[in-house]
């Protein structure tokens, strides 16, 4: 507890009492979730980073990355059952933006102030765009099908072309797993220069680091699930739209686990690292989480899940994916480009706060 940050943790108990309080406003239970999600971002930071010292980079990206993205994972289960399926569309979109471009933004930004040029690895980075890519016709496909041949409603054919879809991206991801842990590890081995800390603490023994990680990773889920529960009556109150609340709102801080990961690793100049866990975030949300929903609304959902994603958020997703593959490209970063992304990801944001309905 010398950590200032540890006694926002305080905030975890007076969520779980505020939600079990009748007549408490929603937005005090979604501000104080919010809070109380902080500092577990922080201990899955830590335990990460302790982690990757005996892992490698890569590995620690990806244990990051599952266990970051366990919140939006239960939150989407949860609402899958109770039938919210655009809801839990629009949080699939929102993760993969806020990773893809403000997360990556603001670590680029930070580490480019501290550190003014960052080098990662493009052969890695190369890859990374190529499987967002990969993730972005996986949506656009089924959009562009249930738009044009169901636009009233769901059809036998499309339902096929979404289990064929899942069944495809589970089975390319488990590939990319072996190609970047196994057949091809050295092309993802990290070429940063780590920055030293004279004060740094004494390592973590494995159970610890292991018991941190999956201890604050429940706790994420839990205060997530908190969180969105409250969103709704928190948007009404402050004049947002399910729109915004789904797709920037629920999407920034749901995922406040790996992307303060991803921006920490960056202030200490581990790109590789850093890169690792924001786009290896994004890809396991699009060739994981996704698919493994729409097999799993069979079972758990009033209704099938569909990838039909809106016009507005496969354009946004295609364009995360150029900006972020131009900017990442080369192999190095500094501040101005994680301006870009941050603008890009603003100009989106803002786009999603005006439209009042999106269309299918």
């Amino acid at each position: 507890m010398r950590s200032p940050m540890n006694w926002l943790l305080v905030f975890v108990p007076v969520t779980i009492i505020l939600e079990h309080v009748d007549g408490v406003p929603a937005p005090v239970i979604f501000f104080s979730a919010a809070l109380a999600i902080i500092p577990i971002a922080s201990l899955i930071v830590h335990a990460t980073e302790q982690l990757s010292t005996r892992t490698g980079d890569a590995v620690g990206g990806l244990l990051n990355a599952t266990f970051g993205n366990a919140p939006e994972l239960i939150i989407s289960l949860v609402a899958l059952r109770a039938g919210y399926l655009a809801m839990v569309r629009a949080a699939l979109a929102g993760a993969i933006l806020a990773n893809l471009l403000l997360a990556l933004g603001v670590g680029f930004l930070l580490g480019g102030l501290r550190h003014r040029e960052q080098r990662f690895n493009p052969t890695a980075t190369r890859a990374y765009s190529t499987m967002m890519f990969l993730a972005a016709v996986s949506m656009a496909v089924p959009s562009a099908f249930s738009r044009y041949f169901a636009p009233t409603g769901v059809i036998r054919q499309e339902q096929t072309l979404n289990i064929g879809i899942a069944c495809l991206l589970l089975v390319a991801y488990g590939l990319y797993l072996l190609f970047s842990l196994k057949t091809h590890q050295a092309a993802f081995a990290s070429v940063s220069d780590p920055e030293g800390d004279e004060h740094a603490e004494a390592s973590w023994g494995l159970p610890r680091a292991i018991g941190s990680l999956i201890g604050a990773s429940v706790l994420a889920a839990w205060m997530s699930e908190i969180l969105v529960g409250a969103a709704e009556g928190t948007g009404k109150a402050l004049g947002m739209s399910e729109n915004f609340i789904g797709i920037v709102f629920l999407a920034v801080l749901g995922g406040a686990a790996e992307s303060g990961s991803a921006i920490a690793m960056a202030r200490k100049n581990r790109m590789d690292l850093s890169l690792s866990i924001a786009l290896g975030s994004c890809i396991q949300i699009a060739l994981f989480i996704a698919p493994l929903l729409v097999l799993a609304s069979y079972f758990i959902a009033p209704t099938p899940l569909d990838l039909a994603f809106n016009r507005a958020e496969i354009g946004s997703l295609f364009i995360a994916v150029l900006i972020a593959a131009m900017v990442c490209g080369d192999g190095q970063s500094n501040w101005y480009k994680g301006v870009q992304l941050i603008a890009v990801y603003a100009i989106i944001a803002l786009m999603f706060y005006l439209i009042p309905t999106l269309p299918g």
